[in-house]
């Protein structure tokens, strides 16, 4: 009645061993490193610029822990702050020389776990931590709504030019004032044409009539619900450009949220030195395709034989390259949607690029008028533009395309998509606030939220087992086990943890112990009510398995709805609270009842059990109602 199979045993075993596994790498703690990025998105971190590390690193006497490439940055982790420094210096040195205005790459402070190898090994790595307990820094960053209106009336006076000329319309001139696009036409006629296909074509703009005889006009303007439209898909590129550049060329952990119409709040754990966060954050790139001057001029530009032809541009390529570049531009990274590595019918590595449908419209009539000819993709980062690729036009293009780069490796298009997908902000960004979280700050704030978590296990353990005497311990057991699991399925999901994270973990702990306190008493129940103690224990889980199961439902569904319209420190609330929820299931019904197995259910002539004090009715011949109360201690 009262035993489990041998596999669920093996089972509760094998958890046991992950949770200890998996929880064991945030015992550990964090050690003082040095991360060296890349400051310019053509420059690759690869396993030469370790080695340069290494040598800088061992050239000042300093020995570090390791010096590991990992997600396209060097690590170098140290025992104490003192040598971080040292090594900082030297390999800022090593690597940038004197060259501070413009380096070719970031080395700044930062914290790694202590973990051991052998449990990276099998990829036990401890939960992130919150700024407010690893410390970092902490941005408000204003995103200037005017330049992306501005943006956006200079792309529509381009799409209406192209509109009136595909449909014969003639006009004097048009130009944008302001955030307005005016058109100028010589006669009512021309001018009434144009207002219904603009009117049909394009209802985000506003438009009137002005002007009279032969100095006639059209206003455009952006209506209020679209220029609501332009500011919000601003802010949002501009969050999932900050996102693609931190994230994917492996800078931290960031928390990158919209606050207000206007603002993002970026917050980068770990990071201690302001000034090279700003440059981490600064590395945000636009993007723009124009088209290669292969004329004699150009060719005599790139020779060194004559100056460089009006209207264009002298760059350099990827491997150093020059090349003269038309500053027309034909497309911005407005226009693409998307860039993914892949490979063209030649199976030879690719680019697949893809545009809006107005990009697709100009491709499709600059590729026509440019069969032959050389297109660059230009990266402009802090005023300074680099041509990612070059490629030459084979034919027509539309909303999808390839490009290739001639001997270009996968990895290499692997890095040209990265690039290409995160290099475009909608509107310039600037610093308006900025806080720096210190680690010694952090760390308090992590010793009390231990301190918290400890002494409200410690107390309900006590609680349970004064008040339940075995069936406490056994309690206080599972909850522990609860908390492990806890604790494991949080790092393993990679789980930012944070203070209201912690909090979060120690209202777990008092709503888990309530499990078993229904438990508990509904084998107190069975027995006062004169069951044999096997039976009890067998009704006491069974019966109380309905009660446990309705109420974290319910309590499971307000935190699935803090977790789906909360954000922030809600969200990383709601997550532990959950996943909390579903462990304590397991450890207050699963793990309990098998410990209450081992003890008690290879016993067959079970007299009583250790679960307190148990009051029933004493039912003797005097007392013909049964409701003289009597102890009976078990």
């Amino acid at each position: 009645m009262n035993r489990y199979p041998l596999w669920k045993y093996a089972l509760l075993v094998v958890a046991l061993l992950v949770g200890l596994i998996y929880t064991l790498p945030n015992l550990f703690g964090e050690a003082p490193a040095v991360q060296v990025s890349s400051a310019k998105v053509t420059v690759k971190v690869d396993d030469a610029i370790r080695q340069r590390v290494e040598q800088a690193i061992q050239q000042v006497g300093v020995t570090p822990d390791f010096v590991h490439l990992e997600a396209g940055s060097v690590r170098a982790r140290f025992h104490d702050t003192d040598a971080q420094i040292k090594a900082k210096d030297a390999i800022a040195k090593a690597l940038n020389g004197n060259e501070t205005s413009d380096p070719t790459f970031i080395v700044a402070l930062n914290l790694v776990s202590r973990s051991p190898d052998w449990l990276t090994a099998l990829h036990a790595f401890p939960m992130y931590l919150g700024l407010d307990l690893r410390g970092g820094v902490h941005f408000l960053m204003q995103v200037d709504m005017k330049a992306a209106l501005t943006k956006k009336a200079e792309s529509m006076a381009s799409d209406v030019r192209t509109m009136l000329r595909d449909k014969n319309i003639r006009h004097a001139g048009i130009t944008r004032e302001g955030n307005d696009v005016a058109i100028n036409f010589r006669d009512e006629a021309t001018r009434t044409q144009a207002l219904n296909l603009l009117r049909e074509q394009v209802p985000d703009f506003a438009w009137t009539a002005t002007g009279a005889g032969t100095e006639l006009r059209l206003s455009g303007s952006l209506t209020p619900k679209a220029e609501i439209a332009v500011q919000d898909a601003a802010i949002k590129q501009n969050i999932t450009t900050l996102h693609n550049r931190v994230n994917e060329l492996g800078v931290a952990e960031p928390v990158i949220l919209q606050q207000g119409r206007d603002r993002v709040v970026v917050q980068l754990p770990g990071v201690q030195d302001t000034a090279k966060a700003k440059d981490i954050i600064g590395r945000t790139a636009t993007l723009e395709l124009r088209m290669v001057d292969d004329s004699a001029e150009a060719q005599a530009a790139l020779a060194g034989t004559g100056p460089v032809p009006f209207g264009t541009e002298r760059f350099t390529e990827r491997d150093g390259a020059p090349i003269i570049v038309k500053r027309q531009v034909v497309l911005t990274g407005d226009n693409l949607n998307d860039a993914q590595p892949g490979f063209d019918e030649n199976h030879q590595p690719s680019v697949n690029l893809k545009v809006d449908a107005k990009g697709a419209r100009i491709m499709k009539d600059v590729s026509r008028e440019s069969i032959g000819k050389r297109m660059a993709i230009i990266l402009f980062e802090k005023g300074k533009g680099q041509v990612v690729t070059a490629p030459v036009i084979r034919g027509e293009l539309g909303n999808s395309f390839s490009i290739t780069g001639g001997n270009m490796s996968a990895q290499e298009a692997s890095d040209s998509a990265l690039l290409l997908r995160a290099g475009s902000l909608a509107a310039p960004m600037e610093i308006i606030e900025e806080r720096t979280i210190g680690p010694s700050l952090g760390k308090d704030n992590i010793d009390k939220g231990i301190a918290s978590v400890t002494w409200g296990f410690v107390a309900v353990a006590i609680f349970m087992c004064l008040y339940y005497m075995m069936f406490g311990v056994f309690s206080a057991v599972a909850l522990g086990f609860n908390l492990l699991l806890l604790l494991a399925v949080l790092s393993m999901l990679q789980a930012t943890l944070s203070l209201p994270g912690i909090a979060a973990i120690a209202l777990v702990l008092g709503m888990a112990i309530d499990a078993n306190v229904l438990i508990n008493e509904r084998v107190r129940e069975e027995l006062r009510a004169g069951m044999a103690p096997q039976q009890a224990i067998h009704a006491g889980y069974e019966r109380a398995w309905a009660t446990i199961l309705d109420s974290n439902v319910t309590t499971l569904i307000a935190g699935l709805a803090l977790l789906a319209f909360g954000s922030g420190p809600i969200k990383g609330f709601a997550v532990v609270h959950c996943l909390g929820i579903i462990t304590s299931m397991i450890s207050s019904v699963m793990f309990s009842r098998a410990l209450v197995n081992l003890w008690y259910g290879r016993r067959k002539r079970l007299k009583s059990v250790s679960i307190g004090t148990v009051w029933k009715p004493d039912a003797t011949p005097g007392t013909p109602d049964g409701d003289a109360p009597a102890a009976e201690a078990r």
